[in-house]
């Protein structure tokens, strides 16, 4: 096998990868960071398959930039969650708990619902409200049913917040393909 070979079945494996990783953002895992992680690693062995000489697969602005621009995604679901608990009436308290609830739900959703992605998504989405309610319970003498609406708030915060996050997703990964492939 000749390097060009190597390096062309990397670069359509890395593509390959690559949407995987994008798929993984809607079920709440942090795929583009994945994605990101693997660019670094394709760099670091790439003296493995290209000549002497040859430049790096990606360049270290690529990623500097990828990177950026899955920090921007990162900030906006978060801002977005938040700010639909707010929205909804929920104490900073409550907004807090329902990013974290909303975190640690996707992962236990994963593990315990075993069903690949809607595990995820159903585990995200009732951490969340889960972190809301007690968020808010914790802060203000509201019953139980007046926590519904800022869960609820913080629920569709998520959910927009994903959604805003992965078009950014989607770019880098068509950066980093395309550049796998230069």
């Amino acid at each position: 096998m000749t390097g060009g070979f190597v390096a062309t079945a990397l670069a359509f494996a890395f593509a390959f990868f690559g949407a995987a990783c994008v798929v993984m953002i809607i079920a709440g895992f942090p795929g583009v960071w994945l994605l990101i992680t693997a660019a670094v690693l394709v760099d670091c062995l790439d003296w493995l398959w290209l000549g002497p000489g040859a430049p790096l697969t990606f360049h270290p602005l690529t990623i500097a930039g990828c990177a950026l621009l899955a920090g921007l995604g990162e900030l906006l679901e978060f801002l977005l969650s938040a700010a639909g608990a707010k929205r909804f009436g929920a104490s900073p308290r409550g907004m807090w708990c329902s990013v974290i609830g909303g975190m640690l739900g996707a992962i236990l959703g994963t593990f315990l619902i075993l069903i690949p992605v809607i595990g995820t998504i159903l585990g995200a989405a009732l951490g969340t409200a889960t972190g809301a309610v007690l968020g808010e319970l914790s802060t203000r003498k509201k019953t139980l049913a007046e926590t519904a609406k800022p869960a609820l708030g913080a629920v569709i915060g998520r959910v927009l917040g994903t959604l805003a996050k992965l078009p950014l997703g989607l770019a880098v990964w068509v950066i980093l393909a395309i550049a796998a492939f230069v």
